[in-house]
């Protein structure tokens, strides 16, 4: 009888995980791969061994999150993660590791959230972020098209952040589009005439520029808009 799958020879998944709280076990275990993505969105355990695209994923992520960090630090009203920081939610039963995470201390001390320690519970020591952060932002992939796209923005809601951001440069002009909770799932913010997206959570606005440099690589510049308008905003 067969105990694991092995994944490309490089994750062996148990076979014995059947719920969210056996997959949270394992994650945090120190049988956990620690190489690829691995999330658990409804039931489903989804790999992702592809290598993030120089430019359309890294380069793109590096320039948000460098311009989020800077603003996070300023205010210092909360903290700013990437990459693997697991998230997870009893309410979505999803378990899952963003590619940029924004946690407000208000969310913390509200109890929206928690910060779960490690094996050792030495203090100030964290592995994972239990209940709903107050940003999360997926950079889509051709491997992750319809998780980053469909599944994981439904499981997000769920789990009730308060904003996604999906951002996508895979084609000829960078997509990126802040998504904020309706009635029955996210939808995109009002873009204004300058093309600036109001965020709730750092009360400001954001547009994403892309260029080509002289080697026809992408070049990407986050702007930021302290004051914002709101007659100014078209849907």
């Amino acid at each position: 009888m067969a105990l694991t799958v092995i994944f490309e020879e490089r994750v062996e998944i148990p076979l014995n995980i059947r719920s969210l709280a056996d997959f949270r076990r394992w994650a945090l275990s120190a049988d956990f791969p620690q190489c690829g993505r691995i999330d658990f969105v409804e039931g489903r355990i989804e790999v992702d061994m592809s290598p993030e695209d120089f430019f359309c994923h890294g380069i793109l992520k590096t320039e948000i999150l460098g311009v989020l960090y800077r603003l996070v630090k300023g205010t210092q009203q909360g903290h700013l993660v990437c990459d693997r920081t697991r998230v997870s939610s009893l309410e979505a039963d999803l378990s899952s590791e963003p590619d940029i995470v924004y946690i407000s201390h208000d969310a913390l001390a509200a109890g929206r959230a928690r910060l779960v320690q490690n094996s050792t519970g030495a203090p100030g020591r964290y592995v994972e972020l239990e209940g709903a952060p107050d940003i999360v932002v997926e950079i889509v992939s051709d491997s992750s098209i319809k998780k980053d796209t469909q599944r994981l923005p439904a499981a997000y809601f769920k789990a009730g952040v308060r904003e996604f951001w999906l951002v996508d440069a895979r084609g000829q002009t960078p997509l990126f589009v802040i998504h904020q909770p309706g009635d029955s799932g996210y939808h995109p913010v009002p873009v204004d005439a300058d093309g600036f997206q109001k965020s709730v959570v750092f009360k400001r606005g954001f547009r994403l520029d892309g260029t080509r440099d002289n080697q026809g690589h992408w070049v990407f510049d986050l702007q930021v808009r302290d004051r914002l308008d709101s007659n100014s905003f078209r849907s």
